[in-house]
Order: C-alpha cells, then sequence, then structure tokens
C-alpha cells in the first residue's frame, strides 16, 4: 500500500533562507540561546569589535550605555569601518557588515593580526536579532550613518557631515522582543564581561553606563597590571589568603602566536582556571588549558624529587593535588583561532599546547630556583591536598560500605519513586520535615522522589572531599544521586535525570538554595553543564474570591490576575495573602503550584560564565559575612531566576 505522506515531501518543501533570514529562523545556531545568555552574547559580539581594534592598537576607550528604552549602545574611538562601497556586491561597506554573513576584515589581510570575531557573523548577526540597529561611523573626517530594522535597511547609508579630530564607530540597538524570552539587560552581568575586558587587554579603558531610572550607575574599568591585576582580583573577591607573596606571570611567543599565564595559590581548597583565547572566554578549556595543566603537574613533580619532598619511587603529585588552591588565568591570542563554534567555548588549535606547555615548565623551574620558599610552600600544599585525597578515598569507600551500593538501602529521608529509568525520574530536595512531607503526600511517586533535607548543610567552599563524605547532610545526597564526586564522578551513574532544589521564596531559601548550588558546582559540576539541575519556582501569592483561588508567582501577576478577578469592577474585594513558605501548602496546593508536570515552573540552571559563577560562589560562601550578607538581601527576590 502506498504511503500518503510520501508527496508531502518534494521540491517544493526545499527552502532557501535569504540574507538574515536564517539567523532570525535559527538564532540558537548563532548565539547560542535565545534566553538571557543569548541576549547579553549580543552585547559582548559589538564589544568584541571594538576590542579587536585595541588589539591592533588603534583604540584606547569603549564605552557601554544601557539605556531605558532595553537598547544598548556602544561606542569605540577605533578606526572606524571603511567608508567606500564593496565592489563585490556594489553595496556600502558598512552595509555589508551589518547584513552579509561571513563578511568582515578579519579573515586574512593586515586589517587584523589577531582578533576574535573570525567568523564575520558577529555585527550582522546582532542586526538580524535586533528591532532596530543604528550605526553611525566617523571615519576620515566624515560622518556616515544607516538604520536596520530587523536586519533589513531602515535608513540609507549616508555621509550626514564632518566629525573633525573623532573617529570611530557607536553602534545603538535594541534586541527583538519576540527572539529573546528577555530583553531586560542586567548590569552586574555585562560589568563582569566588561572588567574580564579591562584585565586582559592592560591599558585599554572601558566605561560602562546605566543610565536606566532608579538604576543609574557608572563603573570605569583600566588595569595596567592586566593579568597580574586579574588574578590578584580574583583572590579579594574570593577573600582568600595568597600562600606566597607575589603572583608568578609567565609570557612567550612563537610564530605570531602570544601566550600569558598569571598564577597565584591561596589558603583555600578550590581550584580557579579561568582561560582565553582571543580576549573570548574559552569555558569549556581547550589546548591552552591542557598544555598549562601538563607543564604545572610536571615542573611541581620535578621540583619536588629535587628538594626531597617525592623520595625514589614515590608517587608523584596528581594534577588535582597540584591545583588545589590555585587561581589562574591563561590567555592566548593567536592569528588563526580555531574555536568549536560560534560562541567560541572551547579551543582547538594544537600549536597552542606546547606553546603554552613550553612557557610554563621553563618559567616556572626558573621560578622555583629563584624563589625556593615560594615553591616549598606551594609543594607543601600540594602533598597536604595528596594526604586529604587519600583521606577522602577512606572516608568514601566507608560511606560506599554504608550505603545502597553495597547494602541496597536508601537514605532514611528519601522517598523514592517506582520508575527505574533516569530519564523519567526527578528528584525534589526539600528543605524542612514539613515542606518534605507535604511534598511527599503531593507528588506522583510514579516519578517523582523526594529528598527531605534540615537544618543549614555544610559549607564546601571551605571543606575538603573527606569532609564532605561524612557530613549527615551531604552524605544522603551523594548515595541518592549515585554519580560519586569530585575526581570519581561518574555521569552514567545519575538515578535522576531532574533534581529540582525546592526552597522558600525568601533570604532563608536562598540561602539553602545557594549551598546546594555550592556543593554541585565544586563537586558535581558536570550536572549543571548538562541542565540536569532545577530551582523550583514556589507562588508568591494566593489570591481568593468567593471559592475561586489562584496563585501569582510574582507582584505583575498578582496585580494582573487580580484586576481579572475583579472583572473590571474595583469595588470587588480579592483577598490576597502572601505564601510565607512551602511547609504551609497542603499537599494539593503545593502539587496544583509547584510540582505538576503541566502547571509548574522550573528555572535550568546553568552557568552563565566561569568568572562570575565563581565570584557569585565565593562571594556567598566565603568567610567574609559582610559581602555575603549584603548580596542575599539585595538578591533573594530574583534568586530563583538565577542563571548561574
Amino acid at each position: 500500500m502506498e504511503n500518503q505522506n510520501t508527496h508531502a515531501y518534494d521540491d517544493s518543501q526545499i527552502q532557501v533562507l535569504e540574507g538574515l533570514e536564517a539567523v532570525r529562523k535559527r538564532p540558537g545556531m548563532y548565539i547560542g540561546t535565545t534566553s538571557v545568555r543569548g541576549l547579553h552574547h549580543l552585547v559582548y559580539e559589538i564589544v568584541d569589535n571594538s576590542i579587536d581594534e585595541a588589539l591592533a592598537g588603534q583604540c584606547d576607550k569603549i564605552t557601554v550605555t544601557l539605556w531605558q528604552d532595553n537598547s544598548v549602545t556602544v561606542e569605540d574611538d577605533g578606526r572606524g569601518i571603511p567608508s567606500g562601497m564593496n565592489e563585490k556586491l556594489g553595496l556600502p561597506t558598512l552595509e555589508v557588515v551589518y547584513t552579509v554573513l561571513h563578511a568582515g576584515g578579519k579573515f586574512g589581510g593586515e586589517g587584523y593580526k589577531i582578533a576574535g570575531g573570525l567568523h564575520g557573523v558577529g555585527a550582522s548577526v546582532v542586526n538580524a536579532l535586533s528591532e532596530w540597529v543604528e550605526v553611525e561611523n566617523c571615519r576620515d573626517g566624515h560622518a556616515y550613518t544607516e538604520r536596520f530594522e530587523r536586519g533589513h535597511v531602515a535608513r540609507p547609508f549616508a555621509c550626514v557631515g564632518e566629525c573633525g579630530e573623532k573617529h570611530g564607530l557607536t553602534v545603538r540597538f535594541k534586541p527583538d522582543p519576540t527572539i529573546f524570552e528577555e530583553t531586560v539587560f542586567d548590569y552586574e552581568t555585562i560589568l563582569t564581561r566588561m572588567r574580564e575586558q579591562a584585565f586582559l587587554n592592560a591599558g585599554v579603558r572601558i566605561v560602562l553606563i546605566d543610565k536606566r531610572e532608579g538604576k543609574e550607575r557608572e563603573e570605569d574599568l583600566q588595569f595596567e597590571g592586566g593579568i597580574v591585576s586579574f588574578v590578584e582580583f580574583l583572590n579579594k573577591e574570593k577573600a582568600v589568603t595568597p600562600v606566597h607573596p607575589t603572583v608568578v606571570y609567565m609570557k612567550g611567543e612563537k610564530n605570531g602566536s602570544i601566550a600569558e599565564v598569571a598564577m597565584q595559590y591561596n589558603d583555600s581548597y578550590n581550584e580557579t582556571m579561568i582561560s582565553f583565547a582571543n580576549n573570548m572566554s574559552t569555558i569549556e578549556g581547550g589546548t591552552h588549558e591542557t598544555g598549562f595543566k601538563t607543564a604545572l603537574t610536571r615542573a611541581i613533580n620535578d621540583y619536588a624529587r629535587k628538594i626531597g619532598a617525592i623520595k625514589g619511587d614515590d608517587k608523584g603529585l596528581s594534577g588535582e593535588d597540584v591545583r588545589e588552591g590555585l587561581v589562574a588565568v591563561i590567555s592566548v591570542k593567536l592569528t588563526d583561532a580555531q574555536f568549536e563554534s560560534q560562541t567560541k567555548a572551547k579551543l582547538g588549535n594544537s600549536e597552542i599546547r606546547p606553546l603554552v606547555d613550553s612557557i610554563v615548565y621553563a618559567k616556572l623551574c626558573e621560578h622555583f630556583e629563584e624563589n625556593p620558599a615560594d615553591g616549598k610552600m606551594i609543594i607543601e600544599k600540594a602533598l597536604a591536598a595528596n594526604r586529604a585525597r587519600e583521606a577522602a578515598r577512606k572516608a568514601r569507600e566507608l560511606t560506599r560500605r554504608k550505603s545502597a551500593l553495597e547494602s541496597g538501602q536508601m537514605p532514611e529521608k528519601l522517598q523514592d519513586c517506582n520508575e527505574r529509568d533516569p530519564n523519567l525520574c526527578e528528584i525534589y530536595i526539600v528543605e524542612g520535615d514539613s515542606a518534605g512531607g507535604s511534598a511527599i503526600q503531593g507528588r506522583d511517586s510514579r516519578f517523582q522522589a523526594i529528598l527531605s533535607m534540615w537544618g543549614k548543610m555544610l559549607n564546601v567552599e571551605k571543606a575538603r572531599a573527606d569532609k564532605i563524605y561524612g557530613n549527615d547532610k551531604l552524605s544522603p545526597m551523594i548515595i541518592a544521586l549515585g554519580t560519586g564526586i569530585g575526581a570519581e564522578f561518574n555521569i552514567e551513574k545519575l538515578r535522576y535525570h531532574k533534581i529540582i532544589i525546592m526552597a522558600d521564596a525568601d533570604v532563608d531559601g536562598a540561602h539553602i538554595r545557594t549551598l546546594l548550588l555550592t556543593f554541585f558546582f565544586r563537586y558535581m559540576r558536570p550536572l549543571i553543564e548538562n541542565g540536569y539541575v532545577y530551582s523550583a519556582v514556589p507562588p508568591l501569592y494566593k489570591l481568593s474570591r468567593g471559592k475561586n483561588t489562584r496563585v501569582a508567582y510574582s507582584d505583575e501577576e498578582r496585580d494582573k490576575i487580580s484586576a481579572e478577578m475583579r472583572g473590571g469592577n474595583p469595588d470587588i474585594k480579592i483577598d490576597i495573602s502572601r505564601f510565607k513558605g512551602l511547609g504551609e501548602m497542603d499537599p494539593t496546593e503545593l502539587w496544583d503550584t509547584t510540582m505538576d508536570p503541566e502547571k509548574r515552573s522550573l528555572r535550568r540552571i546553568t552557568m552563565e560564565d566561569a568568572v562570575a559563577a565563581d565570584s557569585v560562589f565565593s562571594v556567598l560562601m566565603g568567610e567574609d559575612v559582610e559581602p555575603r550578607r549584603e548580596w542575599i538581601e539585595k538578591n533573594a527576590q530574583y534568586v530563583v531566576n538565577l542563571d548561574i
């Protein structure tokens, strides 16, 4: 029998997307996501073009301004865009840059030796995904302008007069609300990225200005110390004490590629390694990170053997040992950067690995010879980490003997689900016995497991793995999830593909959520990277009119629902109460508002970027109480929406 759908797919079904239509049709291919992260990526694309001018030695100042209408201006004092016509396309060069994919001055030639924007799609993608873009180009004493709307020319390219001594490019754009889930820019997120760029480009001045009503502020960023200043800043943010007095700085060059590394050890137990390629944050690492790790481990082991800290045939220190308490920034600049995607998360250039390796090994060996006290302190710290790792192994084995791996018993506080396929299973981690009790009664036991926690759990920012395995709050969660932690983490053993943190929408709930996220970030990071961790979004308000009851998840939704329930009659009284916590909801309410897959709201936890995430965790979980209190009080109302 002939398939009735055979003729549904024929020549007429093949679509050819013209110009920037492809970007608007599939924005995720170009900016990764249409979430808040993708929104901010638009700013970075335009700023990166200005940074490329700075790399070419043609730009000293970049100004980023956030406006009340959710538009952004990026202004630089670079060379501007060539003002003539593109011979091949018969269009003004500025128009080609903003309307043609893979068009730019970074594919070869002398315009840019080193650049982050190597794909030639940045400006045109921003144009495609914006409601409108206005460009003012000051070049050779003349001012040129052009306006675009949703990728199309709205006001043609024209010379509008003289600009005297002024030179550079000013781009103002407003993201398209029909493309993005959210169009409100976050000042702190952009500030973090701009601060990175100022550190990576010593001497370049970047000014961030917020002109939005009630949010007016300004930050002037300029760091002559470059990545050395970056390491000092990270240590200060983490409120840690360096174990050796100076930041070790290394730099080398080969065949036009430049590698810089700055590093310093501190008294914490955590590793902070941040890498960049042509100023792009490579959050997934790459060949430059591999070269650094290999050289660091080799140099420290060689020096440890030389001074007798490791004897004879004794096993050497592992990479994990030598990186405990390390803060390192790796920055490479190369003429032909090969990234895995337009979002430039991982560097692939094979020639960079041996360059970084040789520089780091040679400079570290030299530093140890000239500063033996530094070398001994670093080796003592690595040996202590090695001993702690062995203690953690023994604690882990003890935990396993007591756990489900041996006995088949799950933690007492876990009410497991009946389903065994991890793809279909979800676990709610609930704070408090009353909320846990309601969740257990209200859940769908076929696929929803409940793990009740009580009290404040261990602050893992200041704890080693051996303490974590012995902690009565964390051990049940480790057993329930099944993956192990740290170096032995195995995501294939994960028992639930949705891990949902359910805490109250207040400051205490924010603290609990942060403690859990800190633990996942430090010891089970792949859970976040693979999108398995979520935050439940409980309602804030209950609205009643007679027997009609509804809930609201925000002040705006409360006002909207209240108006709907009045039906246009302002005299009708609506009873509005604020939920004090999850524990006061009965099982039915908790199911209807927070647990029913058909109705609930979940926020997937992601890592916006390594620097911002690490900074947030360190402020919240470090020993300095005041910054933590200030941050929680300022951000508690937003914490369920955090993309960390």
